[in-house]
């Protein structure tokens, strides 16, 4: 298996994107192929000890960075990193792709004509995943940015690529598939989340019914379907309450001796609770409905977590999402659930 890593995608490319790669080749033995300018991409591998590892440098001469427009920059930079990666992906040169990088980019790059993998066919609009870690252990959320606004057959098909990917690659059968609404009856939610609500009963699914926030990390499902502005906002939201639990708990902790004594006997149980709620842990997200594997981690990933996207990566790449996608996407159709649509641009 050969995973192309776009070395110049991280808020700090392309020091933690080659270490990850390195630390991932070793880890997992697979043959990495690093996208960037090929010189600095040189240089920073250089340092690392890559003896008996197999990764390829291929030279990308732009970059794509975190503030540009994404649709625009990926066609102003036909050789940026993620088009130049992407297009390896394509043309089947490499079995998946992995970015910290502008994720409207990758995006917009797996769509756009320059680096094209497209959209399995049947699926209208694909969905930017991630891990959320719960009381439970863990949920699959999606969509966390790339629809802001949506239509209620689009979420439909959020739901069954996300259940395909919860069993497939997370290891839970039999997913249960909840809907965030402001509220758990059916009528709540706006016009879209009430007509996805109806969309999601008449499918072969384990649907829940709606969560609210407050029920995402108590584990009340473990496929979370969004809009990508209020998944976005979501996943920050958690994101940022862990962290923050996290610094109050260590600095009252520190303010008081005592329990700074106790805090000595817990840190075992501290150390552990902080790696479940470390998102470097979870490596990345899948973008799911393309035809392909694309993984996109966060932009402040450091290396560790890089290593973790690899992971991500390897396993939907090995459970063959993209394939069981397609299949779950077909049979809702034929099944006289017509919610596909048709494949058009």
């Amino acid at each position: 298996m050969r995973i192309a890593l776009d070395a110049m995608g991280s808020d700090h490319a392309p020091q933690v994107d080659v270490e990850g790669a390195v630390r991932a080749a070793r880890r997992f033995g697979q043959e990495m192929v690093l996208v960037g300018q090929e010189d600095v991409v040189r240089q920073e591998l250089a340092k690392h000890d890559t003896t008996g590892l197999s990764i390829q440098v291929v030279h990308a001469s732009q970059r794509i960075e975190m503030h540009e427009h994404p649709s625009m920059a990926v066609r102003s930079k036909p050789d940026s990193s993620m088009v130049v990666a992407m297009r390896l992906l394509r043309d089947g040169e490499v079995d998946a792709f992995v970015s910290a990088g502008n994720s409207g980019g990758v995006l917009a790059t797996a769509l756009a004509s320059a680096g094209r993998v497209g959209r399995i066919k049947g699926v209208l609009r694909p969905a930017i995943s991630s891990v959320l870690p719960t009381l439970e252990g863990r949920a699959f959320m999606l969509d966390i940015g790339a629809n802001a606004d949506c239509k209620p057959e689009w979420l439909a098909q959020f739901a069954i690529m996300g259940a395909v990917y919860a069993e497939r690659v997370l290891g839970i059968t039999n997913p249960r598939v909840g809907l965030l609404a402001n509220g758990e009856e059916e009528t709540k939610g706006n016009a879209v989340v009430q007509e996805a609500h109806g969309l999601l009963k008449q499918l072969d699914l384990n649907f829940v019914g709606n969560v609210e926030g407050k029920d995402l990390v108590k584990g009340a499902a473990d496929v979370i379907v969004s809009d990508g502005f209020a998944g976005n906002v979501a996943i920050k939201t958690a994101e940022g309450t862990a962290s923050m639990l996290l610094s109050v708990i260590r600095s009252e902790i520190k303010a008081r001796p005592l329990a700074m004594l106790g805090g000595l006997l817990a840190k075992p149980a501290f150390k552990a609770a902080a790696r479940r709620l470390d998102y470097r842990e979870y490596g990345g997200g899948p973008l799911l409905g393309v035809n392909g594997v694309v993984i996109i981690a966060h932009g402040r990933s450091d290396a560790y977590a890089m290593e973790n996207a690899v992971r991500v990566a390897i396993e939907a790449a090995q459970n063959h999402v993209v394939e069981t996608i397609r299949q779950g996407i077909e049979k809702s159709a034929i099944s006289g659930q017509s919610i596909a649509g048709q494949d058009t641009e």
